[in-house]
């Protein structure tokens, strides 16, 4: 019985990371290098091939040069050379192994594919293509050749065209379980989520220990709203391999959706412990902690997410929020202008510093960063709104008007638009339409009868005043 029957094959064995397989290594590199090669050909494959199934690529690529020193003319030692190189992102070099490799052996389907991964990495997608075209000439059944174009198309985004190819591939092979799991990836690009949601259903079936299974199906729970569904999946994932970061960073996500916030802040925390450079992680905890009203935490990780990317501007604006409700006004105004400086086209800052500045008094440049949000966001209503009652507390009535006309352009049923037109028409003398206003905001919404009587006692009570509005 060989080393690996024996080894793969006990149960009372450690995983094949440990130090015993480094040490079978060690010694078929050293009987490489110093011994008897001829008679351990056969332990040297074994090796060999163990290390290209567990990604072991430097490994995989010293004993194949070994190989193909003894043996020259062997394709298969080219062709394990060649997937090594490939990966190990060495894609000119492998090119030519698999070439040679091809040369010696011009109908091996295997090398033909292998050779098309590699022309693939290239960008050499046409060419790509043809070997795997020719793959089919040779055997039109050939699953690996059906899948690989499919994968070629995927990355292509090409994804109605992928879902072809890897359909094909199935009916051939129902158990071709990597055909399922890109299936899947399609449908979910194609925003045909119950389609995906069944074929990553069909491959959690053929690897139920497939940690990757459940979190993408996860991501589509979450698509579908399904979102307990969905922390299940990432649970699960998790339960097959602990230090899947995104699996907690989505579990997070998904309990923060449910206001499940608690149990949010302790999966996002056990990300941090993964990745403690993950600033989306401080961020997303920082807002959860906005949202529990506990700012002095809220800012403390945005603070965090700040030291770790300087030019996170969403962050700088969450901090800018909570500076402003904590009545750290100037904070909050360098906060927002940060945000600004990193993002010039985000609407969101320049309102919230208008916002502050006219808190603070600070009008006119109120006027201006109200503008500057409005050339970015034309349509916005409340932003023209609070342009329009900006001007009105500088005394410019026609820009004020302007502002509310625009507003009543977006929408014409705005009470609040109405009434404040008719404050203008007041003060710039044109009662009528003053009064017309007046009559418009009343019958929208009549709570600005009692405003307008606080606002404005002596006019609300003159007979004259009741006339006109038709109180009689």
């Amino acid at each position: 019985m060989s080393f690996f029957d024996s080894y793969l094959n006990n149960d009372d064995d450690l995983p094949v990371e440990n130090h015993n397989i480094d040490e079978e290594i060690k010694r078929i590199k050293e009987v490489a290098d110093y011994g008897n090669l001829y008679s351990s050909v056969e332990s040297v494959e074994e090796i060999l091939q163990f290390c290209l199934e567990n990604e072991r690529y430097d490994d995989g690529l010293y004993l194949s040069n070994k190989l193909v020193e003894i043996f020259p003319y062997n394709s298969e030692y080219w062709l394990k050379k060649g997937i090594s190189l490939n990966g190990l992102f060495r894609f000119d070099e492998a090119m030519v192994c698999f070439t040679k490799s091809l040369s010696l052996n011009p109908l091996d389907s295997e090398a033909m594919i292998d050779k098309a991964a590699a022309e693939e990495n290239l960008g050499l997608y046409d060419q790509a293509r043809e070997s795997l075209d020719n793959v089919l000439l040779n055997d039109p059944q050939n699953e690996e050749a059906l899948f690989s174009i499919g994968l070629l198309l995927q990355r292509q985004e090409k994804f109605d065209s992928a879902v072809k190819y890897f359909r094909t591939a199935l009916d051939i092979d129902p158990d071709y379980s990597e055909a399922y799991y890109e299936l899947g990836y399609c449908y979910e690009n194609l925003e045909q989520f119950e389609r995906a949601l069944e074929v990553y259903e069909k491959y959690i079936q053929l690897e139920p220990y497939s940690a990757n299974g459940y979190y993408n199906r996860g991501i589509i729970y979450v698509k579908l709203n399904q979102l307990e569904k969905a922390v299940d999946s990432y649970e699960l994932a998790l339960a097959i391999k602990e230090d899947f970061g995104s699996a907690w960073f989505n579990k997070g996500n998904a309990l923060a959706d449910l206001g499940r916030f608690q149990q949010a802040i302790e999966a996002f925390k056990e990300a941090l412990k993964l990745d403690n450079n993950d600033e989306s992680c401080c961020f997303n905890i920082g807002n959860i902690y906005e949202e529990l009203g506990d700012l002095a935490n809220a800012v403390k990780f945005y603070t965090d997410a700040i030291k770790i990317n300087d030019e996170y501007y969403e962050a700088f604006l969450s901090r800018g929020f909570c500076y402003d409700t904590l009545g750290k006004f100037h904070l909050a105004l360098k906060d927002f202008n940060k945000a600004i400086s990193l993002s010039q086209d985000c609407a969101e800052a320049w309102y919230a510093k208008a916002d502050l500045e006219y808190s603070l008094g600070q009008l006119q440049e109120a006027v201006e960063s109200y503008t500057a949000a409005l050339k970015l966001e034309p349509e916005n209503f409340q932003v023209w709104f609070n342009l329009a009652e900006t001007f009105f507390e500088l005394g410019d009535w026609l820009e004020s008007m302007n502002a509310y006309n625009q507003c009543l352009l977006i929408n014409p049923e705005d009470a609040a638009s109405h009434y404040g037109k008719a404050k203008v028409n007041f003060i710039i003398s044109r009662p009528k339409e003053a009064i017309e206003c007046l009559k418009t905001a009343f019958s929208l919404d009549p709570d600005f009868r009692s405003e307008f009587a606080k606002e404005y006692p002596e006019i609300k009570s003159s007979k004259l005043f009741k006339k006109l509005l038709g109180e009689f």
